[in-house]
């Protein structure tokens, strides 16, 4: 998150991402950005005229000002704009990448992680019910609705600017049989929790994740038996699956509201930045940055979820694999993403040094290996234990994360273990 605050306010800790004001009479203009790590730095750019800085708290060393805290939403919710004719240009970086200082809003205020837990929990299942209705229906040679898409990733969208941590635990929930809707809610909770985690104005978040929510629903229109093969897809199974891009586009396609934003994000979200992607083989800054975040999403989704030829992998392996592959991937954007979900994201059971297994309660933006966790389980007599909570980023404690572990090797059922310690 960025604030704007007066230079009266500068701390050693903070990062600077720029400075937003300066005296008429200054003699030069500061462009600079870093960590400001003493005293001196400040007295400095206080010599120089500057008034005030936009402070990046996600690269910080200190927490945000409470006065700043609340400051995290906007008052209003977006209006849909015309959908954008194929002539015109995609949406400028500007409009993708300029943070800005929300006001805090009265619809919207932050609540706590139990309880956004129980309202998000409630709404994930409804969600995953109408997207899985809606997918049958346009299978079936159905027509988008739009009205629903909307109405499903405003209230995600919702969910996440009060808490960013509930929907995202939802995503750990397995279905390969419902990977399909599955995936498109899942990728809209993730690209909303990485946006608001970059600053992204609301009206960009809401875009996004409309644009998430729309990315594969060209699926449906391809033979489900593809779709849905348990084993390798042949080379001409592939090439069939990738028009789901142009099926796609076809769907959207001149229905009300469609934003140039979300076009983006449908028909980009396979392009990769060393032009290896597809349908148009971008490169470099011809790759958006809405379609290089969408990118990172997606495949961190299909990495981790269960799909029906392919079991799903740990968090940390899809991490790794963005990392292997830093030619195709923005790679700041990929550390990014990392500083935000955490090595082990929410909702993840650990292995801990002490032969318990604890699940993941929050993440921890500067130390990302060193999450709050609650400790549940006694893997050595392989029974529950009486739930304590942890912060593993305490300097006195000697309690580390050894490995993320799979609920079912250890016969536990996520969804029961949310509810018993969520659920208020």
């Amino acid at each position: 998150m960025r604030v704007t605050l007066p230079i009266s306010e500068l701390l050693p800790g903070m990062f600077v991402d720029s400075v937003s004001k300066q005296r008429s009479d200054a003699d030069i203009k500061i462009k600079s950005r870093g960590m400001v790590r003493d005293q001196a730095i400040i007295a400095k750019l206080l010599s120089e005229g500057v008034l005030e800085l936009n402070i990046d708290f996600a690269q910080s060393d200190i927490e945000i000002p409470g006065k700043y805290q609340l400051k995290e939403v906007e008052r209003s919710a977006p209006e849909p704009t015309p959908i954008a004719s194929s002539a015109e240009k995609p949406p400028t970086e500007k409009e993708i990448s300029e943070p800005v200082v929300k006001k805090v809003s009265k619809l919207i205020s932050p609540q706590s992680l139990e309880k956004e837990f129980e309202r998000a929990s409630q709404h994930f299942e409804m969600h995953n019910r109408k997207i899985q209705s809606l997918y049958g229906d346009i299978t079936a040679g159905g027509k988008v609705d739009i009205s629903l898409i909307s109405d499903v990733s405003k209230e995600i969208v919702q969910s996440v600017l009060r808490n960013s941590s509930a929907m995202a635990i939802l995503t750990r929930l397995k279905d390969k049989d419902g990977y399909n809707w599955r995936h498109m809610i899942n990728c809209t909770i993730l690209i909303s929790v990485f946006a608001k985690y970059l600053g992204l104005k609301n009206s960009v978040i809401q875009q996004l994740a409309m644009g998430a929510m729309l990315h594969d629903i060209g699926h449906a229109r391809l033979p489900q038996g593809i779709i849905n093969k348990e084993g390798k897809l042949t080379a001409l199974e592939y090439k069939a699956v990738k028009k789901h891009v142009v099926q796609s586009l076809g769907l959207v396609k001149g229905e009300k509201g469609i934003t140039p934003i979300m076009m983006d994000v449908i028909i980009n979200h396979h392009e990769r930045v060393d032009g290896s992607g597809y349908p148009r083989r971008l490169s470099g800054s011809k790759v958006s940055k809405a379609a290089r975040i969408m990118a990172i999403v997606d495949v961190y989704d299909a990495i981790t979820s269960d799909r029906p030829y392919q079991m799903s992998e740990e968090p940390v392996h899809a991490l790794r694999y963005l990392l292997a592959n830093k030619e195709q991937f923005d790679a700041e954007l990929v550390q990014r993403f990392i500083k935000c979900m955490g090595v082990h994201p929410v909702g993840t059971i650990v292995k801990l040094t002490n032969e318990r297994l604890a699940l993941v309660l929050e993440g921890n933006k500067q130390a990302p290996t060193a999450p709050k966790v609650r400790v549940f389980y006694n893997t050595k007599h392989m029974h529950h234990i009486t739930a304590k909570e942890l912060d593993l980023s305490d300097e006195e404690q000697e309690v580390k994360i050894v490995a993320s572990v799979r609920p079912l090797d250890y016969q536990i059922n996520l969804s029961r273990l949310l509810r018993d310690h969520l659920l208020v």
